[in-house]
């Protein structure tokens, strides 16, 4: 007698991990079932200060929706966030908190630095104008354009989210890891 319900056996998984499937479960490498866990799962924190940050909004919202990307929840407590996404003009004086912001993010923290003021210091070369934020903190990913449109804030997401997939989970406890840490001043 068959089943009154016909299931799809055709479905191709796309993204998973490799390892041995069968029927109700899966077998593969801790590290890659995490990192693909984490790669999904991304909690922005935006720190917007001038006009990329009404571009970020674009992006956020429904045309765009960076939410199918995992970042469903925006976060406004470091505590609670994977990513941090710096956007805007950063002063000199705004470099000590944007630092103590990302001392707050738990680890394992990615940063993204959105737009030509975050990066560079933009068309503001002046005494009071930070000159791109990897002077005060390091910076994974960097978005161009003044402000940038959405898709390349989408495609900076992304990329962050390929290093999150591959990242090995013992390289936030190497030595690598640590000398980056220490040229920043952070322990």
């Amino acid at each position: 007698m068959s089943r009154p319900v016909q299931y799809n056996t055709t479905v191709k998984f796309e993204g998973i991990p490799e390892g041995y499937m069968g029927e109700g479960f899966m077998a593969s490498n801790m590290e890659k079932i995490v990192g693909l866990a984490r790669k999904n799962s991304i909690w922005p924190l935006p720190f917007a200060t001038s006009c990329c940050g009404i571009e970020f909004m674009a992006t956020a919202a429904s045309h765009y929706d960076l939410a199918r990307f995992g970042a469903e929840r925006m976060s406004f407590s470091p505590r609670q966030c994977d990513v941090l996404l710096v956007m805007g003009t950063i002063s000199k004086k705004m470099g000590p908190v944007l630092r103590q912001v990302y001392l707050q993010m738990a680890e394992p923290r990615w940063v993204i630095a959105v737009g030509a003021c975050a990066s560079s210091g933009g068309i503001f070369d002046t005494y009071s104008v930070l000159q791109g934020i990897d002077q005060v903190i390091p910076v994974d990913v960097y978005v161009p354009g003044c402000p940038p449109r959405p898709e390349a804030m989408l495609d900076g997401f992304m990329k962050v989210q390929e290093l999150v997939h591959n990242e090995s989970l013992r390289r936030r406890h190497s030595d690598q890891y640590r000398d980056l840490l220490a040229e920043y001043g952070i322990e």
